[in-house]
């Protein structure tokens, strides 16, 4: 099995909502009639919405949805209707064969097919900084930050994607794509994100913390986070 990553942009002209409530209704039962399964689709909705605040961007136009799911072989020669099914979602899409790695798996709020899972997820398209090797930039990250990650946010599901290769499409130059889960209320406070309710001196450890380890495998400003709105099938 190969796991998948991919991005669609919707049409300018298509209003968000319109686009996700189309994308949710007509995409999981097209990928699953090309051989998909494990579908995620994240997508940015009213909830995330309020997260605005928070998206990075490394200046190019951001995708709308990002998808992700499992098949038997990610081999262009099996994929014809696969490719199809997320063409004719947007004018633009683009994907990766990804190596999924769990560090906390969601036993707080566990998906639901068909269902919006609880709280939001913070998506983050990191690019490795040319000043980094690949392996220096994989111990920096996976090596060291994990554990940082996992004490000073209150995160209740972590997903790092290591991206193996691209699979279609005029693709950003992401290296991974990591998805955490928070609770709603870390959408506008910045204390329940970085686990210290009412705590504004833990606050400042934990962000501090998080800024000197993220500092150490990202360049601020080459990277895309989204807050978006998961939805499991």
């Amino acid at each position: 099995m190969e796991k998948l990553i991919c991005l669609i942009w919707r049409d300018p002209a298509e209003e968000r909502a319109a686009f996700n409530a189309r994308l949710l209704a007509n995409l999981p039962p097209a990928l699953a009639a090309a051989g998909a399964s494990g579908l995620r689709i994240n997508l940015e909705d009213a909830i995330a919405a309020r997260g605005a605040h928070l998206r990075q961007s490394r200046g190019e136009v951001q995708h709308d949805a990002v998808v992700q799911f499992w098949l038997p072989s990610a081999n262009a020669l099996f994929r014809a209707e696969v490719d199809a099914a997320l063409a004719a979602q947007g004018p633009r899409w683009c994907g990766w064969v990804v190596a999924e790695s769990t560090i906390i798996a969601n036993t707080a709020h566990p998906p639901v097919p068909g269902e919006r899972t609880a709280g939001w997820a913070q998506l983050a398209f990191l690019v490795r900084p040319e000043r980094l090797s690949h392996q220096a930039w994989l111990a920096a990250w996976q090596d060291r930050h994990t554990l940082v990650a996992i004490e000073t946010q209150a995160n209740f599901e972590y997903v790092q994607n290591l991206i193996v290769r691209p699979i279609a499409g005029d693709c950003p130059p992401y290296a991974a794509v990591v998805e955490e889960c928070f609770p709603e209320a870390a959408l506008c406070d910045p204390l329940a994100f970085f686990d210290a309710p009412s705590d504004p001196a833990k606050f400042k450890v934990n962000l501090d913390r998080m800024m000197e380890s993220c500092d150490a495998f990202i360049e601020r400003g080459t990277i895309d986070v989204i807050p978006a709105g998961q939805y499991a099938f």
